[in-house]
């Protein structure tokens, strides 16, 4: 069954799938009995949720031996800083870090056959503790965090283990309350069909305003830069191959651009996520969210690949702060482009 969420600034319903359990609806089935139907299967999942003691073991090492339904939650790991969400459509796992350290753990279940969730990195666009289909007579979708407006989003649901969707990510009713509450309008949200843990990473060219500079490179083009468009929220660099351009949003406002060249092919999109910054320097985690798969670790050098504007490069460093993603997709983030769409950069609502 699918579901729609409002958008308001559209006056129109999106779609975004809901329960895709046995129930097969007739012409003739009354409002009552589909209502009851889609409540007791919420209910159903919600009470095979699980929270599972961690016993002082890592919550990357308890995430693997999750069963459907049971979440592992120890946010004392990390008591404050910026959190980052990474769903694994893979493994049917999400981790919540907080300034770069798992916090916690929990099964999903994503977008089915022909339905598959998207991968990518989005931000938490709409949150709504109580939301209902407008559909199938208000059924409860609890919890409810949009990740675009075309309809993706998590949300608390059944877990059958294994992807059952049709597209958005079900939680465990207990852990998506948890999750609401950790979470602000802004936060990134890695979608990932890589079966692999973050790894340690040096900081991308883009970040570091000292970086080398060749004779021949951007040093000096024009670039974009308004950053009183937005002076608060998490900083997000989107970095577009196909489109030689780096795009900067704060919040998700659009507060600088400039032309970016990479020095042999990118082929499969990768995340670099701040995950502390201390008089040692920047530490960085590296997540590839797409792709066959082979290896995450980071190549030597890797850092030099891609060339942008100096000025730019260093307001970029100025902003950054634990929390902080720097995408780098090897597609267009420009709407209405050929190839295959990754969702970083949602079209301007009208």
């Amino acid at each position: 069954m699918s579901r729609s969420i409002e958008q308001p600034t559209r006056g129109k319903l999106l779609w975004c799938p809901a329960e895709t359990g046995s129930i097969t609806g007739r012409m003739n089935t009354t409002p009552f009995v589909v209502a009851t139907c889609m409540a007791a299967l919420l209910v159903a999942g919600a009470a095979n949720a699980q929270a599972v003691d961690r016993g002082g073991r890592p919550i990357l090492e308890l995430a693997a031996a999750l069963t459907p339904g049971q979440y592992v939650w120890a946010p004392e790991l990390s008591a404050e800083g910026t959190a980052l969400l990474v769903v694994n459509v893979a493994t049917q796992r999400a981790v919540l870090f907080r300034n770069g350290v798992p916090i916690a753990a929990t099964t999903v279940s994503t977008g089915a056959e022909g339905h598959e969730t998207p991968t990518g990195v989005f931000t938490i666009l709409q949150k709504k503790r109580e939301h209902y289909s407008n559909l199938y007579n208000n059924a409860p979708m609890p919890n409810m965090q949009r990740l675009t407006w075309d309809g993706i989003a998590l949300h608390a649901g059944r877990l059958p283990g294994y992807p059952a969707s049709h597209g958005c990510i079900r939680l465990p009713k207990e852990f998506s309350a948890l999750l609401y509450d950790a979470t602000t309008l802004g936060m990134t949200v890695v979608i990932t069909s890589i079966p692999a843990v973050p790894q340690i990473s040096g900081a991308p060219d883009v970040a570091v305003a000292s970086a080398a500079i060749d004779r021949r490179s951007l040093a000096d083009a024009p670039f974009e830069w308004h950053g009183e468009r937005a002076t608060e929220g998490i900083v997000s660099v989107i970095v577009s191959v196909a489109d030689q351009r780096a795009v900067v949003l704060r919040g998700g406002v659009e507060i600088g651009s400039a032309p970016v060249r990479v020095d042999r092919p990118v082929e499969v999109g990768m995340a670099y996520v701040l995950r502390a910054s201390d008089a040692s320097g920047r530490q960085w985690l590296k997540l590839n969210f797409a792709g066959p798969g082979q290896g995450t670790e980071v190549v030597p050098g890797e850092g030099q690949r891609f060339d942008t504007p100096t000025g730019f490069r260093s307001l970029v460093s100025d902003i950054l702060s634990p929390g902080s993603a720097i995408i780098v997709t090897p597609d267009s983030i420009t709407a209405g482009s050929t190839g295959s769409p990754v969702v970083v950069i949602e079209n301007e609502k009208g």
